[in-house]
């Protein structure tokens, strides 16, 4: 779905530095204002997966809209669980690790959203996709790891980059992947009012 977004429309604010949200936004017809949140990404004691990502989702939406009351806000968190939860590696070596243990086994992107306006969630959804790898050798891991490309992406790989070529399927939407599931988002707005016409594509 494509929607086409009014002049009249009230902003739109995506509470994420993610290029990659951003453009996913951009080529559904949504402009958005980009602020980052400052939110921690730390895991809290005894949390799941879905608790992890539903509650960062919402901390960093809640986060700029209290800065900014008047727009509707979007914050996201996309996280991978494969024997435990995988955010962003903290270095190359952690990347390699990562990349290792996804080697040739299934895992799942887990993507929270939420819309906040003046301070409160007022929507909000997780997205569950299931990735399956192939085998990987380990100079292909060092030769991907020597690009950066893994240090800003949960899992260590990016379905949009050279890590597409480290996948044999995947279950669900591509974009939840990436790091947001669109259409969900896009509907869950044109819930909010947000001033959104939609468009069919």
């Amino acid at each position: 779905m494509i929607i086409k977004q009014k002049q009249s429309s009230k902003r739109v604010v995506l509470a994420s530095g993610s290029p990659r949200r951003r453009e996913l936004l951009a080529q559904a017809g949504l402009k958005v204002d980009v602020r980052e949140s400052g939110v921690s990404e730390l895991l809290w004691e005894g949390e799941d997966a879905l608790e992890f990502a539903s509650r960062l989702a919402s901390e960093k939406a809640i986060a700029v809209s209290n800065r900014d009351r008047e727009p509707l806000v979007i914050g996201a968190d996309t996280v991978v669980n494969c024997d435990g939860i995988m955010g962003k590696p903290r270095d190359p070596e952690e990347a390699r690790a990562m990349l290792k243990r996804l080697s040739g086994r299934s895992h799942t992107v887990i993507t929270a959203f939420a819309l906040a306006r003046a301070g409160w969630i007022i929507e909000s959804e997780t997205v569950l996709s299931r990735v399956t790898f192939r085998e990987l050798s380990d100079a292909e891991i060092a030769d991907y790891v020597a690009t950066g490309a893994p240090m800003d992406k949960a899992g260590g790989y990016g379905i949009q980059d050279a890590g597409a070529g480290f996948i044999s399927t995947v279950q669900g939407q591509r974009d939840n992947v990436m790091g947001l599931p669109v259409e969900q988002v896009i509907a869950a707005i044109v819930r909010c009012g947000a001033g959104l016409a939609q468009k069919r594509s």
